[in-house]
């Protein structure tokens, strides 16, 4: 039963204004994930001391990891990256697309890995949408081509996680709905029946825009966000974490 994270880490600066990477990775650690989405850190930026922030925290968690830069300048990089201790494969990492008129905004991207678990193999794709409401739509439409999730090689089980900057009221969300399951939706899904989990913003959640979707072979049995003191004050997201069963066919 894999037990999944996704966490907007903010460039590990916390809401305090202090940037500290093994903050970071004690608030993933803490919750003991198997397979880690991670978005907006950065690689080689000057302004977060050059250190490769990916590289660091799967080092402090004990796993490997894939990175894809969404932003690239000169020798520094932005972006986001999958990190867990089973054996991985990168299968594709790239940029979504963004309108014309939309071209000045912050790049996105998405990063595919298939991971060996001890139910089999297991394909996530993780991902940071923009801001508007126009580019998510279109983004969202690449990640539903064949060029991702609609690819031969991305079949269930599958798994789509990631900061979607997009509440279920979204199209870009009710897109990925339509073809995927939300496990904060699913029967058994959260501490309790009927209960929301909010991420953003960490001091105090009210908007549930980071996200997990999952394909058919795959239920969610627990889902939460930690929100200890540590997590209140490491990002501006609190990790959202989901405990999955695999289901074999019968």
């Amino acid at each position: 039963m894999p037990r999944v994270m996704t966490y907007n880490v903010h460039g590990c600066v916390g809401v305090d204004g202090k940037l500290d990477v093994g903050r970071i990775a004690a608030v993933i650690g803490q919750a003991r994930p198997d397979i880690v989405a991670l978005q907006e850190l950065d690689v080689g930026r000057a302004r977060s001391g050059g250190i490769d922030q990916a590289h660091a925290i799967a080092t402090r968690l004990g796993m490997s990891f894939h990175f894809n830069s969404a932003l690239t300048v000169e020798e520094e990089r932005y972006g986001d990256a999958i990190l867990t201790a089973w054996p991985q494969r990168l299968v594709k990492s790239g940029p979504l697309p963004t309108p014309q008129p939309l071209r000045r905004l912050e790049p996105r991207g998405a990063l595919w890995v298939r991971i060996e678990t001890a139910a089999g193999p297991l394909q996530v794709v993780n991902t940071h949408l923009g801001l508007v409401p126009q580019e998510q739509k279109t983004q969202v439409a690449s990640l539903l081509s064949d060029a991702w999730l609609g690819h031969p090689q991305c079949r269930d089980p599958m798994i789509l996680l990631g900061d979607l900057n997009a509440t279920s009221r979204y199209a870009a969300y009710r897109a990925l709905a339509r073809r995927l399951q939300d496990v904060q939706r699913m029967a058994g899904g959260g501490k309790r029946p009927g209960r929301v989990v909010r991420t953003f913003p960490s001091r105090l959640p009210v908007l549930r825009i980071d996200h997990v979707f999952v394909s058919r072979s795959i239920e969610a049995t627990n889902v939460f966000a930690p929100d200890t003191a540590l997590a209140r004050v490491a990002s501006d997201h609190l990790p959202l974490v989901v405990d999955l069963t695999i289901l074999t066919p019968p």
